[in-house]
């Protein structure tokens, strides 16, 4: 891109949660880290329609720390190297966020564009979001705030709309903003769908890095001021960004709209259909979902009897439905969720009871991701616990040792090597070795592929919090 033309740098923001997608999407493992709509994750398929050098620098992706390799692993998977990691110690919403972003973008481009672009939405044309992003460009050149519009197709009530103003004469197919208006209530949003004045509002912004900074000083110092300080504290982390977590935790929880957009009178909005959902309910899933002629969208191994226009999906065993419509049924390994499409977007309460009642189903599935591999849950008792490991080719697990209870690992394919305090043994297929209370270990894949391994835990406690590392390959000691 020529020097006159000022870079547009895509900010992705993952720090969601997406409790709304209750039982599959986690705290530990939310809606944008999943294949929700085909076999690519939400992050991945936000990455590829960034993948146009011509239109884009590099992505800058802002997550939660927990998501770190997660999400590094996911980009990298489809080809897609982000020009930085910046790891958020927890969420604050997206002004802070894009602050951030903002001031480092303009340490490498002093003219840069930002395309801030939430990770956990769908976008079904490609082409069109670019075409939208390009119309986008004078009016962000020409100092505009520009945010998207979706043309809506139902009165919903769930999201913002925006009221569209005249056309900007230096920016043609871009319109200033003449109002915005949070979640209406159903008669007001019929209206705006029949006034044809009106589009979604996607949380989706470009405009020029500097000239953001500069509003978010006038209408939300605030901040600006902490979010400066994070950065200006923050840490490099094994090729990741950590922000600085004390200065990051006295920053404002508000979002771009609030802080920024329904204050400033340089605002704009660029009309578009580009296929976009925010998936922010399972009934969303059903909308855009392939459906078989009963209008049922079905996933995994099910099995529907005289059940109409209903979103069934089977991540573990089968799944039967029968003499139902409009329903939501949707079941993994350690919860089942059964609610009618018209109350999905209530499963947030259900996590909220969950959380209430200190459980941990909305915490982390029985499979937890480490940037290792994975362990799984097998079966929990009275002073043990059984679990699965996956090793990947070529990583290893801490150095660490337990206070409170003992392990057996027994190989079940692969090769593992394995150090007990000041010795290592290499343990393959079927056989097993036994790591005493107290004893300082660790676990390796020297191979080239997967080691999975039983492991077999005894003692008095058995937490995950119930460890000691002393060395870490990915920092965590």
């Amino acid at each position: 891109m020529d020097k006159v033309t000022p870079l547009v740098v895509p900010v992705i923001l993952s720090g969601g949660v997406g409790s709304r997608l209750w039982p599959l999407s986690r705290e530990r493992r939310p809606k944008q880290l999943l294949a929700l709509n085909g076999p690519r994750t939400m992050v991945q398929e936000t990455c590829l329609r960034l993948k146009n050098p011509a239109l884009f620098a590099p992505p800058l992706v802002v997550c939660n720390q927990e998501h770190r390799f997660a999400i590094a692993e996911q980009m990298y998977g489809v080809g897609v190297a982000p020009a930085q990691l910046v790891l958020e110690p927890f969420g604050r919403n997206t002004a802070p966020a894009a602050a951030i972003a903002a001031e480092l973008a303009l340490a490498d481009h002093p003219d840069a564009l930002i395309l801030l672009l939430p990770a956990d939405h769908v976008v079904l044309d490609a082409a069109a979001f670019a075409e939208a992003v390009q119309r986008a460009v004078p009016a962000a050149r020409a100092g505009r705030l520009v945010t998207f519009g979706i043309s809506p197709t139902a009165p919903e009530t769930g999201y913002g709309y925006i009221e569209l103003g005249d056309e900007l004469t230096d920016a043609p197919g871009v319109n200033a903003v003449a109002s915005f208006t949070e979640k209406p209530k159903a008669p007001v949003a019929q209206s705006y769908l029949d006034g044809g004045r009106h589009v979604w509002n996607s949380g989706m912004f470009l405009f020029p890095a500097a000239l953001f900074l500069k509003e978010l000083s006038e209408h939300a110092p605030a901040v600006l001021e902490k979010a400066r300080l994070a950065l200006a504290g923050a840490k490099r982390d094994l090729g990741f960004l950590r922000l600085d977590a004390d200065a990051f935790d006295k920053t404002p929880n508000i979002s771009i709209d609030y802080a920024v957009m329904e204050k400033t009178k340089r605002a704009a909005v660029v009309r578009c259909d580009i296929g976009w959902t925010d998936v922010g309910s399972w009934s969303a899933l059903w909308e855009i979902g392939s459906k078989d002629e009963a209008g049922n969208v079905t996933i995994g191994d099910t099995l529907l009897v005289d059940a109409r226009d209903s979103y069934v999906r089977a991540e573990h065993g089968l799944v039967a439905v029968t003499g139902l419509s409009d329903v939501v049924v949707v079941a993994t390994e350690d919860a089942v969720l059964v609610t009618h499409k018209d109350q999905a977007q209530d499963v947030k309460l259900v996590v909220d009871r969950l959380k209430a009642a200190g459980r941990t189903e909305h915490t982390e599935h029985k499979r937890v991701d480490r940037p290792w591999g994975f362990y799984q849950s097998v079966h929990t008792g009275d002073r043990f616990q059984v679990k699965r490991l996956t090793v990947k080719p070529g990583q290893k697990l801490s150095l660490q040792k337990h206070f409170h209870r003992s392990e057996h690992w027994i190989v079940v394919n692969g090769t593992a090597l394995v150090t007990i305090d000041d010795k290592q043994v290499l343990v393959t297929e079927n056989e097993s070795v036994y790591l005493p209370l107290g004893c300082v270990h660790r676990l390796e894949n020297p191979g080239k592929v997967p080691l999975n391994l039983i492991e077999v835990q005894t003692g008095t406690y058995l937490g995950e919090d119930d460890i000691v590392r002393f060395e870490d390959t990915y920092g965590r000691s």
